[in-house]
């Protein structure tokens, strides 16, 4: 009877074993289910993430190198850690050099440009409320860059002046250029011929914006350029001026000064110009009193949006501070770039 029940208790085993197997494996199933599940739903998030990245890298392509740092400006030390591969700061009335930094480098020079543009229209005597129509030929092909100053507005000289020193409006500073008597081909010529007459050897105009980075000078003879324009009484007021309103049609419209500076109580500016496009990199030019000194500041291929500004302000502690030594400063910053 023992035995009986053993092969009972066996067969019975064997029946509950037999029975149970199908729920395992369906339950088993349903995991690798989920599991696969999951995988294809993370595989399909993490594909859908470098589908936007490359997306994000075509269209926002790496800026190309400026000429500065395609030549190794960026490489010459100086003891004021400036950012802008080129430096030049003088004083206007004793042409002593403070600071010299790659100063006879020939680089692009951005909307500087229009420094030559506003000296030639004033010197010119035009009228200055003569209304000019901005036309087609007005609009950047060079660049792409946009405008507020639409295709059949119509301003005075004067605005447009006003617009091109102290926002640097390149539609205005074209329509000044087309408009001179003899019109664009003779303006070029005579901002090259004004280049050779201030003794700027090593500057060449293209065109009146500064767009093209044909357009290109060295820090030394933005110096003598920067002199110039700062005896135009226009030239000043209109470069130095912190906003104005021109009305174009039915709608008024804002303008401010690219240079933050000009605004700032810590600076005595009268004559200042800021460029930039991506071949000259951020520039700035001014002609500022400090510490009772005409100085003339060229910055030139600064890496940085507002380092340009800050380099000047480097330059404007050092020289309040210790603007006796400004020799040794030259004389470090010579040796350290050769």
């Amino acid at each position: 009877m023992s035995r009986w029940n053993g092969v009972l208790l066996a067969f019975a085993l064997s029946v509950g074993m037999v029975g149970m197997t199908p729920s395992v494996h369906a339950a088993e199933k349903t995991t690798q289910i989920k599991k696969k599940r999951v995988a294809k739903s993370v595989a399909r998030k993490v594909s859908q993430k470098n589908h936007a990245a490359k997306r994000s890298l075509k269209a926002a392509p790496v800026d190309p190198a400026s000429f500065g740092q395609q030549a190794g400006l960026h490489s010459a030390r100086d003891p004021l850690s400036l950012r802008s591969s080129v430096a030049l700061v003088i004083d206007q009335d004793t042409r002593e050099v403070l600071l010299s930094k790659n100063d006879h480098a020939v680089l692009p020079i951005a909307s500087l440009t229009k420094l030559m543009t506003g000296l030639l229209v004033s010197e010119a005597q035009l009228p200055m409320d003569e209304m000019i129509t901005i036309t087609q030929d007005d609009v950047d092909t060079e660049k792409g860059s946009s405008s507020r100053l639409v295709v059949g507005a119509r301003l005075s000289r004067g605005d447009l002046l006003h617009l091109a020193l102290m926002s640097s409006e390149n539609r205005a500073a074209h329509a000044l250029g087309r408009t001179y008597p003899g019109g664009l081909d003779v303006f070029v010529q005579k901002m090259n011929a004004k280049a050779r007459e201030l003794g700027m050897s090593d500057s060449r105009y293209v065109e009146p914006t500064g767009l093209s980075s044909q357009n290109q000078s060295s820090a030394h003879d933005l110096t003598r350029l920067v002199a110039a324009s700062s005896r135009q009484p226009l030239m000043r007021e209109l470069s130095t001026s912190h906003g104005y309103e021109v009305a174009v049609g039915r709608r008024t419209l804002q303008f401010h000064n690219t240079n933050p500076l000009v605004k700032s109580p810590n600076w005595d500016i009268s004559l200042q110009k800021t460029g930039y496009i991506r071949e000259a990199g951020r520039c700035l030019v001014m002609r500022a009193e400090v510490s009772g000194r005409n100085l003339i500041m060229v910055f030139l291929d600064s890496a940085g949006k507002l380092s340009r500004i800050a380099d000047a302000e480097r330059v404007r502690r050092w020289i309040e501070s210790q603007g006796g030594r400004s020799a040794a400063l030259k004389t470090f910053v010579n040796e350290r770039s050769s």
